[in-house]
């Protein structure tokens, strides 16, 4: 079984599907890796890692899909690489399914399983294939790193012979993987954290990390069978906004990381609680490129409303391309391995087990994934 490793977009993307000592670990289970030239050239790791590694190297992309039963990458395939898949071929990424109904068509009509690594249940037993939790977890601490990086301030209390300098003041909105870790970073940074999350359950782990939650009575909430906060009313909204604009108000940085599973992210910041911030006080909105949780923040770029730095960085986890990587190449393997037959030393498609009922959008020409299959209809 041939498994191969193309080359990102690098103008897109810093990450790496697969490192080394993670194709190791393949070649060792007894499958045939194949890596595009220069697979590592975003992390500066050469060619000669991935041969030591037991990986074959083709300079041809052309004739690197068409070796590929089973085709390993972070992104989406662009239309030029899909029409190189081979026939049948496991194609395994991040495919964005609810945004991208024409690409699900195209694979189905190529004859391709593809596997959607967003769609991995959030189960126990795929905990270690949970590629969105891994991403997001290094996002939520890169984004208090870039928060704390523009501001002009330090987060710790410090007490000096000059005076003492009271603690940077940091409000999290969203306790979720990235909300969690970027609360865990900001304290280890010595940061007042205050943090929110519709989700009642979510109380515990926010104190459990030394910040104050912050309550809000909105009724009825919950989150869905993914572990996301479920969609507010027009009116619960509104009364978040009040609470949270008053905390914005005396934040010096604002951490946003509200989404919503396979749609639009909510709009939580808006531009009269921006105006009540401090000038000279940061912004960093992590669902800026599913619609964003900040009004007027702009996907990939820094903008300033009212003295205040409202930052828009895409693809937050390539800011630690390196540990991304790593945690991608683990889950990628683990999700392999979880599906290996040791004697015929090939990964299966079991189509009755529920891991891959969750994330398989596509075999045998269909349309396979239920949620998708009966949209189609």
């Amino acid at each position: 079984m041939n498994i191969v490793i193309p080359k990102e977009n690098s103008a897109l993307e810093l990450r790496v599907p697969m490192l080394p000592s993670v194709v190791e670990k393949l070649v060792k289970k007894g499958a045939k890796v194949l890596v595009e030239s220069g697979l590592g050239e975003t992390l500066d790791i050469k060619d000669e890692e991935y041969k030591k590694a037991g990986a074959s190297i083709e300079k041809n992309r052309k004739k690197l899909f068409s070796a590929g039963d089973i085709v390993l990458r972070i992104r989406k395939p662009e239309a030029k690489d899909l029409s190189l898949l081979k026939k049948n071929a496991i194609h395994v990424s991040f495919l964005d399914p609810f945004n991208e109904k024409k690409l699900i068509d195209d694979m189905a009509k190529k004859n391709v399983s593809a596997i959607s690594m967003e769609m991995i249940p959030r189960s126990t037993r795929a905990q270690k294939m949970d590629a969105l939790s891994s991403q997001a977890s290094l996002a939520g601490y890169a984004a208090v790193i870039t928060a704390a990086d523009n501001i002009q301030k330090i987060f710790p209390m410090m007490m000096t012979p000059a005076g003492t300098i009271q603690p940077c003041k940091v409000f999290i909105i969203g306790a979720g993987v990235a909300g969690l870790q970027a609360i865990a970073t900001a304290k280890r940074l010595g940061a007042k954290v205050d943090a929110f999350d519709t989700r009642p359950v979510a109380k515990n782990d926010v104190l459990s990390l030394g910040a104050k939650f912050v309550e809000v009575d909105l009724g009825e909430t919950g989150q869905t069978s993914q572990g996301y906060a479920k969609e507010l009313t027009k009116e619960q909204l509104n009364k978040q906004r009040e609470v949270m604009k008053q905390y914005c108000a005396q934040a010096d940085v604002v951490i946003t990381t509200a989404q919503l599973f396979g749609r639009k992210a909510p709009l939580i910041v808006t531009k009269d609680m921006v105006d009540a911030m401090k000038p000279g006080s940061v912004l960093v909105d992590l669902a800026v490129e599913s619609g964003g949780n900040v009004e007027g923040s702009v996907a990939g770029k820094t903008v300033e409303r009212s003295g205040v730095k409202i930052i828009g960085i895409k693809n937050m986890p390539a800011k630690v391309a390196l540990n991304a990587s790593l945690m991608y190449s683990n889950n990628l393997f683990n999700l392999l391995d979880e599906f290996w037959n040791k004697d015929s030393k090939q990964f299966e498609l079991k189509l009755d087990d529920d891991i891959i009922q969750g994330c398989l959008i596509t075999h045998a020409g269909k349309i396979v994934h239920p949620t998708f299959a009966s949209a189609k209809k």
